[in-house]
């Protein structure tokens, strides 16, 4: 630690701190515009000065380490000033410069109540300009669907640049030009194509980078601010969902440095009109062929009718890819009630079984545990596409160096290099061998070994699972062996043990024809459920569920209710609801509460508070949020290693387009725009 002087306040820091921080520590406020804290310094905005005694002038304390400092002449501490008039004058001069060419168009800017420059303008700057000059004028670029552009308000931060070429890993961003010619803006001004882009409008500090679709929608403080947690992948992203009314506005990250730091994917950011585009409102009922809107006393009516006449064995529940804990619970109780054993949140059909412990089925390494591993593998998994803002935390970890990085699977970008190795299990053998990449794993003290679904949803994926653990193996205070989810329901079912009992079916033999008579979807709409079964469908839009269904119960989207969700790593976090679900829709708890009285096995509460102490009677770990509860010891999935075969194909991972990859993104105009885009840029790639 080394001691400094700031404003009279002693503080101890670490060497490898910059000024800025320290005088942050010591409680100082530093405007800045180009630095932040997770990209690299550039220090060409200048408003960051501050006064070193000894220096013959400002210093930019953004670029200044703490280790370069000289002590005073008798050894004492290094003082720094951040309020006197040398460092007020300072500021102030850089702040007129800043606004020489900045347009006077506050009143019309979308940033506008959010925007660093007007907070620091307040705060740092001066209340005339001495410059009369006409102001430079840019034209706006296109830059993609998703970010707007003013480049009149462009300071040359810099900070999108930097954020597309260090955590995207694109380089979508660059400057061309020089002094006052400089404009930043993408190679022959294409659309930018990383999953990650929309977070070059959340750290543009002034209002040259915004979000197209939410321009001129709202401003930030007619809007109520909801904290809640993401669906849309399984890292379960913090997130404030802003509304208006009984409105979604916008999605924002919230800060978790555990899970996903400060950023989110644009599927994320951007489902917003997803949520509000072919929603189902009420309940309808199938007569002769047809749907027709019901009121709820019908829509139970035909469900009871066709229950009381089925066998126990030949009903069964299907639970989906955004349900949260709380409805899957009660639908489990549900069908206990109706002696079923049929019960799957499998619907791709992955061969992850909760009896062989948690370890075998969560993010073991933690996504933040990721920076600590010192060797990758990565098998049937596009972490691009399937969670882009884990992918961002593996780049991070790979620019940091000495991180090998190897893929079998698909060879695909994945914005860091790697060593291809193989598409199928017998790469996968080889290393379990010791050979190659394998080397380079039993030489790492911390190797993570990354498994996708696109390896677990195979007929073989059972065997495969238990060699990547094998090879994985288990080391002092390290688990490296890593399942990668890409359904936000997923882990939560497991731990709910929502999968088929003894005797029981799984969903593809519940799907197929003659497998039920009776099948609750549970929001599923990837799997199809084959003719001859009477499907009730409890979702929240017009999707391929609803289509299959001969009664729909309408059901609350995420941001409309209160529920328990669990991440890939095996993270419990809360979504709060943000606003109410439209018409006659209820939140699906609620709606199978219900629905038990008209069947005659009434569920053992009345109220989420209820249900929720039902639940942690029995599963106590749901009670415990934001904590992981550890998975335990992996050697019974390790000894299964070589006992099942494996197929030659190759892996091919789940998620093809990042864009369309559930009810609530296949509504969406704005996806199914950026889904156009990237298949026209993937035709183009291939014919080049």
């Amino acid at each position: 630690m080394t001691k400094l002087i700031i404003d009279g306040t002693e503080v101890d820091v670490p060497p490898e701190y910059t000024l800025l921080q320290a005088c942050e520590e010591a409680g100082a406020e530093i405007p800045r515009f180009c630095y932040h804290e997770r990209l690299s310094i550039a220090g060409n905005c200048r408003m960051c000065l501050v006064e070193l005694k000894g220096a013959p002038k400002p210093v930019a304390s953004c670029a200044w380490a703490v280790r370069d400092c000289r002590p005073g002449p008798k050894g004492e501490a290094p003082e720094v000033f951040t309020k006197t008039p040398m460092v007020r004058k300072a500021r102030n001069g850089v702040m007129e410069f800043l606004l020489i060419n900045h347009p006077l168009d506050c009143p019309i800017c979308d940033q506008g109540g959010e925007c660093d420059l007007q907070d620091q303008a307040m705060a740092f700057g001066v209340d005339s300009s001495r410059f009369a000059e006409n102001k430079r004028a840019v034209e706006d670029k296109y830059i993609g669907p998703l970010v707007r552009t003013s480049m009149n308000r462009c300071i040359h931060c810099t900070r999108c640049v930097r954020f597309t070429a260090e955590v995207a890993g694109t380089s979508d961003m660059g400057a061309i030009g020089r002094g006052e010619d400089m404009e930043i803006t993408t190679y022959l001004e294409t659309a930018m194509h990383s999953e990650l882009q929309g977070n070059v409008a959340d750290i543009c500090p002034v209002g040259a980078l915004l979000p197209k679709p939410y321009s001129f929608k709202a401003r930030p403080w007619e809007l109520g601010k909801t904290e809640s947690i993401d669906v849309m992948d399984a890292v379960g992203s913090a997130i404030r969902v802003d509304t208006r009314g009984r409105e979604v506005m916008r999605i924002l990250p919230r800060i978790n440095d555990a899970v996903n730091e400060e950023w989110i994917s644009d599927k994320t950011r951007q489902i917003v009109d997803g949520l509000k585009t072919q929603r189902l409102d009420r309940p309808f009922v199938r007569e002769d062929g047809r749907l027709r809107a019901a009121s709820w006393g019908e829509a139970f009516a035909a469900i009871a009718a066709r229950v009381k006449g089925a066998a126990p064995d030949r009903i069964g529940a299907i639970a989906g890819d955004l349900c949260a804990v709380e409805e899957m619970f009660a639908l489990k109780l549900l069908m206990e009630k109706l002696g079923s054993l049929n019960v799957d949140c499998r619907q791709d059909g992955t061969k992850l079984d909760p009896s062989l412990g948690r370890a075998s089925y969560i993010f073991n390494a933690t996504i933040a545990g990721i920076e600590q591993a010192d060797a990758l593998l990565i098998i049937g998994s596009n972490p691009r596409r399937e969670a882009p803002v884990l992918n961002a935390r593996i780049r991070k970890r790979w620019r940091a160096g000495n991180f090998p990085v190897a893929l079998i699977g698909e060879a695909v970008d994945l914005t860091y290099g790697y060593k291809y190795i193989g598409a199928g299990p017998e790469s996968l053998s080889d290393i379990a061998a010791g050979k190659g990449f394998g080397e380079d794993l039993a030489r790492a003290s911390r190797p993570l070994v990354i498994v996708g679904q696109g390896a677990l949803t195979r007929p073989d994926g059972a065997a495969i699972l238990a060699l990547a653990a094998n090879i994985a193996g288990t080391k002092e205070g390290w688990s490296g062996l890593s399942i990668l989810h890409t359904a936000a329901a997923r882990v939560g079912g497991l731990d709910l043990n929502f999968v088929p009992q003894a005797g029981g079916k799984d969903a593809r033999a519940m799907a197929e024809a003659g497998g039920l008579d009776v099948a609750f979807n549970l929001g599923a709409d990837e799997i199809d459920i084959a003719p001859g079964a009477f499907v009730v469908y409890q979702g929240t839009h017009g999707d391929r569920g609803a289509h299959r269904a001969d009664v729909i119960l309408p059901g609350a989207a995420y941001t409309e209710k209160s529920g328990t969700y669990v991440n890939t790593e095996g993270r419990v976090q809360i979504a709060d609801r943000a606003c109410f679900p439209p018409g006659d829709a209820r939140e699906d708890w609620a709606v199978l509460r219900a629905l038990s009285d008209v069947l005659g096995v009434r569920l053992p509460f009345d109220s989420l508070a209820q249900l929720r102490r039902a639940l942690y009677e029995r599963h106590p770990h749901f009670a415990r949020t934001d904590q992981i509860e550890r998975g335990g010891d992996l050697q019974p999935l390790i000894s299964r290693a070589g006992q099942g075969t494996t197929e030659r194909a190759g892996f091919v991972a789940v998620v093809q387009d990042f864009y369309l990859t559930n009810p609530i993104a296949r509504a969406s105009a704005v996806m199914a725009e950026c889904s156009a885009l990237a298949l026209d840029r993937q035709m183009r790639q291939a014919a080049e």
